[in-house]
């Protein structure tokens, strides 16, 4: 028997071959960890170079575990992107913190499958105790119930699910067990900046990207106005999504007002996409920003982004978990219960194979409490308005929209250009940014304009790295 092979062998070795692998992951994750705030944040590896780098046939024979895990690690180099690092701005996403890392790889150990209580007490007894944190954390009611998932897209689809589910009992059947067609239309109101994951969600449940009734959003927050407008036209159930943290300028709709309208027209189940929004709960000084989240049916967030525990992870809440058990409740004989009267996670969630999630964010929420997490969401969104601050003050540059939270969007401005150069220029400027590494930020387009995302969720991210942020904004300012 050779190192490679998969036949079974005495524990002793195959403890030998597991920890070989481990000392060689652990080496790897400390060198990359090390130096990630001194390596270029992405080297924009193209598709032909990576094919060149890891595109083979499969092995004939294989190769000893440390071996392959060292040998990917120095072919993929080009193409790993320090996103668990200080200085990248893109996107929405944290780094990992040194508990929920420690979590995430005894996680992976432990192999639990926690889809049934009896399958693993420890795992799904864990996602409750994460769950009731999580509602602590963001003073959300303690009667909720809820579901870990795999990240926002999944939190949405889960509570959008129920709120399918609540419709369809309204107009007299189950969505869950008929399905939609033959069935009245159940409205989907939103505004025009409803988050792709909350379409996607839609497309997946069968509503369909495109039944979206959208409603103006100025300056990213819903109108009021026309959001009542729309509802008085409508009859039957309504779905009504609303955004805390627009993902383009982490704007935040009124959701007291939302609820108001709602509460008034009767009928309606409103869902909030709190993918990063939701963490503003956590700060005293920022919890007006989700002022009335409270009374909504269902929140949708993610974990990797401001808990910055490791990808995949995310969690969502309901007002009635009765609505979750029906939408995802699966029955077999093999699933019977061997013993124990714990929750069976699975009956609550879309996924029935799911990975041990909440180990990750109860190590993470244990070891930093809720001052430490207060205070690292205070930090990000002082960053973020000291970067604001920044691009106000400074020439050739555009704040697209007030920064309320952990988002500034941007934009390079040069006099004597017109809107349409201004466009190339931000795209060109931004690309030599990437390309030169020091940052990380990601492009968009507000109001018909291309422009700049910079996002601040990351635990380690300092002053300092702001600084080399505004060092290369300046050094890629268009002539």
């Amino acid at each position: 028997m050779t190192e490679s092979s998969l036949a079974p062998t005495s524990m002793g070795d195959q403890f030998h071959l597991v920890e070989e692998a481990l000392e060689q992951a652990y080496s790897l994750a400390v060198e990359h960890l090390r130096g990630v705030d001194s390596r270029p944040v992405s080297r924009l590896a193209s598709w032909d170079q990576m094919q060149a780098a890891l595109d083979e046939p499969l092995p004939e024979t294989g190769t000893a575990p440390g071996a392959a895990i060292a040998e990917w690690a120095e072919r993929a180099a080009a193409g790993i992107v320090g996103s668990a690092g200080p200085r990248f701005f893109g996107f929405v996403i944290g780094g990992s913190t040194p508990a929920a890392l420690g979590g995430d790889w005894l996680a992976s150990a432990l192999d639990q499958m926690t889809g049934m209580w009896s399958a693993s007490p420890a795992a799904a007894e864990t996602e409750q105790v994460v769950l009731r944190w999580l509602k602590d954390l963001f003073d959300l009611p303690e009667s909720w119930g809820g579901a870990i998932t795999s990240g926002g897209t999944m939190s949405n689809l889960t509570g959008l699910a129920a709120a399918r589910q609540w419709a369809s009992e309204q107009l007299g059947f189950s969505a869950a067990e008929d399905g939609l067609a033959g069935h009245p239309a159940i409205p989907i109101v939103s505004s025009t900046e409803i988050h792709a994951s909350a379409r996607k969600a839609l497309a997946n449940l069968g509503f369909g990207r495109n039944s979206v009734i959208t409603v103006p959003a100025p300056g990213g927050r819903i109108d009021l106005s026309a959001l009542k407008r729309t509802l008085d036209e409508l009859d039957g159930p309504v779905i009504v999504i609303a955004n805390a943290g627009e993902v383009n300028t982490g704007q935040f709709d009124d959701l007291n007002g939302m609820a108001d309208i709602i509460e008034k027209r009767g009928n309606a189940w409103l869902h909030v996409d709190g993918a990063f929004g939701l963490f503003a709960a956590a700060s005293p000084s920022l919890s007006y920003l989700t002022a009335g989240i409270e009374r909504a049916d269902s929140v949708a967030s993610d974990a990797h982004k401001w808990l910055n525990v490791p990808y995949d992870c995310g969690f969502m809440f309901v007002r009635d978990q009765d609505y979750l058990l029906r939408s995802f409740s699966t029955a077999g004989a093999y699933l019977a219960p061997v013993g124990g009267d714990g929750p069976d996670p699975v009956q609550a969630t879309p996924e029935m194979s799911r990975r041990f999630r909440a180990l990750s964010m109860w190590c993470a929420l244990k070891a930093a409490g809720r001052s430490g997490y207060r205070e690292m969401i205070e930090r990000c969104v002082g960053n973020a308005a000291d970067f604001a601050d920044f691009v106000v003050e400074e020439d050739g540059l555009e704040l697209m929209n007030p920064a309320p939270l952990n988002i500034v969007c941007f934009r390079y401005a040069p006099e004597g250009m017109s809107p349409e150069e201004q466009d190339i220029a931000n795209k060109t400027a931004l690309r030599a940014m990437q390309e030169h590494g020091r940052v990380f930020c990601t492009p968009t387009v507000w109001n018909g304009r291309s422009a700049i995302r910079a996002a601040f969720g990351n635990w380690t991210t300092t002053t300092a790295d702001v600084e080399v942020l505004k060092e290369e904004v300046q050094r890629v300012m268009p002539d």
